[in-house]
């Protein structure tokens, strides 16, 4: 039977196939949809974990206990996850265990470009990469098998357009994976330093090891055609350069670390000149030419975003754009929040009182974009509060009192928590806002330990924001609604002038979920003096017309935000 599969759903399903019982991961476009699609299979034990290092060591024990076992995070998610990754490569498995990376050319939905090939140079560890979802779900079942035979973890690369781009997929049967005996066993996953000495020798053979199957294996292939070019690639780079030069020969890496350097000897011998196509760094192109095999990469083709056919073209086949094809430039439509989102009225607030805000990952990264312009920085999941932090050591008490932090609950879980308590040990006296729109939003509404739900959507223990920043130490802690806005921005004024830290946590649920409970719709009456005040809070359903401002009634969400900022009462429910 076959069937029309997303990437990240024949990965889920080749898991499913290859018997694997535990799956632990944290949402990340693009590989959210793994996992999402994972829990469906009763078979399989699946979570969300609180952040990607958590969830690897999960997958890790799961391994060491003998089950096959699976983690997903997308690039930036292996950061975080890299502690465990590493010294995993050391202890190997008992079960198969497998780690799925999802990378982001082009930055869709990301803050930075990150080649994860570089990982699995750097942890010593095999690395597949599929071309389409087909590959996607036979390429897991055949990274279990890696995995277990050369008791070694295996990371697996997607990219955004393998990720979320459809093929046919071959469905077979579950095959069944019994978990072996426990036993303990320190020398091989008690990783202190007299254990890990033998292992690291042992990680060098496996490596040896690997690279002869690597010349073997079957999903490294020579697709042979023209002689006169060769390309060497792998994933959607392979996708795009056969359908930029179909009559070329064609060297298709599968197993992507180690590299078959036999094999791509003998290809590139075959052939008058031999291209390496890649996106992003040239971790082929600096491994092979480091070989002495003359290939062409870089100095053709960009380090930087995505490629396409088109760009294949241009750059090794110098054909330009046909003029059939030149279209006008499409307008650059800026992300902007929901109408209705949660998080509008804490920027517009922000942006009021003028104050210095340290950002932070999720929906509400778009307050740095106008009109709300609010944030000052963005970095990385947990970043906004220890950032902060560091503001105030370096500017002083009074910086403190115009400045502050800003993140999601999901993302205070992720990483924020251990920020925190670094102000109250360090005498901190920041304010952080932690914006509780009771979901994961920005990746497509996952549950998290502060919503009281599983993946699955059963009940379970909930973390209470408030009991936890006590516990912490966090002696000022106060809950206000964003959509209040006449409070709110009084509730942050007190806070600022508190010589401690203190946190707000700004609770009003996703507009997206049933939970809001919006509906119907306002409109602005002739009582309008035409202030433009309800036009700085950025709300996509209110525009400018004939120079006054008005109210789409396909986008009203019902929110009830624009009525708190008029000061005209100007803003009328619609009965």
């Amino acid at each position: 039977m076959k069937k029309l599969m997303l990437g990240n759903e024949a990965v889920a399903r080749g898991a499913y196939e290859a018997g694997v019982t535990v799956a632990s991961s944290y949402p990340g476009t693009p590989s959210t949809e793994i996992t999402e699609f994972i829990s469906k299979y009763d078979e399989i034990y699946s979570e969300w974990a609180p952040n990607e290092k958590v969830a690897t060591e999960v997958a890790v024990g799961a391994a060491i206990a003998g089950a096959r076992s699976l983690s997903a995070m997308k690039h930036v998610g292996v950061n975080v996850a890299a502690d465990p990754i590493f010294t995993a490569s050391y202890t190997g498995v008992e079960g198969g265990l497998v780690i799925c990376v999802a990378d982001d050319p082009g930055m869709h939905s990301s803050q930075n470009e990150q080649d994860s090939r570089n990982y699995a140079i750097a942890a010593k560890l095999p690395m597949l990469e599929p071309s389409d979802s087909g590959e996607c779900k036979e390429f897991i079942k055949l990274a279990y098998n890696i995995s277990e035979e050369f008791d070694t973890p295996v990371l697996f690369r997607l990219t955004t357009r393998v990720a979320h781009s459809q093929s046919l997929v071959e469905l077979s049967e579950r095959t069944e994976k019994e978990l072996g005996e426990y036993k303990k066993n320190s020398p091989k996953y008690a990783m202190i330093p007299g254990y890990a000495r033998p292992k690291h020798i042992a990680v060098e053979k496996r490596t040896q090891a690997l690279e002869e199957y690597s010349s073997k294996t079957e999903i490294n292939k020579i697709i042979k055609g023209s002689d006169k070019i060769g390309v060497i690639a792998a994933g959607i780079s392979y996708q795009y350069a056969k359908e930029a030069m179909p009559e070329a020969s064609f060297l298709k890496l599968g197993l992507i670390n180690p590299l078959p350097m036999g094999k791509i000897a003998e290809f590139a011998k075959s052939v008058e000149k031999c291209y390496i196509i890649e996106e992003l760094d040239p971790v082929f192109e600096r491994q092979i030419k480091a070989a002495g095999i003359e290939v062409i990469g870089k100095e053709l083709l960009p380090l930087c975003g995505e490629y396409s056919a088109q760009l294949i073209k241009e750059k090794i086949l110098s054909e330009e754009l046909p003029k059939a094809l030149e279209t006008e430039p499409v307008p650059v439509r800026p992300p902007v929040m929901c109408p209705g989102c949660s998080h509008r009225g804490v920027f517009y607030v922000l942006k009021k009182l003028g104050l210095s805000v340290s950002g932070d990952i999720g929906c509400y990264s778009l307050g740095c974009m106008q009109p709300l312009d609010s944030i000052d920085s963005i970095v990385c999941m947990g970043a906004s509060i220890s950032a902060l932090h560091g503001m105030e050591k370096a500017r002083g008490r009074e910086f403190a009192k115009k400045s502050v932090a800003v993140l999601g609950d999901s993302t205070f879980i992720h990483s924020g928590i251990t920020g925190l308590i670094d102000i109250v040990y360090n005498k901190g006296t920041s304010t952080v806002i932690i914006l509780d729109n009771s979901i994961t939003g920005m990746t497509g509404h996952q549950q998290n330990p502060s919503t009281g739900l599983t993946i699955k959507g059963e009940p379970t223990k909930q973390v209470d924001l408030i009991k936890l920043c006590d516990a912490i130490g966090i002696e000022r802690v106060v809950v206000a609604d964003p959509f209040d806005v006449k409070n709110f921005e009084k509730v942050l004024k007190e806070e600022l002038e508190a010589d401690e830290p203190s946190v707000i946590i700004a609770q009003r649920p996703c507009a997206l979920i049933k939970k809001a409970g919006y509906s119907g719709l306002y409109e602005i009456s002739d009582k309008c003096k035409n202030c433009k005040i309800c036009m700085k809070l950025g709300c996509p359903a209110i525009s400018l017309a004939g120079g006054k401002p008005q109210i789409d009634e396909t986008l009203c969400v019902g929110c009830g935000l624009c009525p708190n900022v008029c000061p005209f009462g100007a803003i009328e429910r619609v009965k």
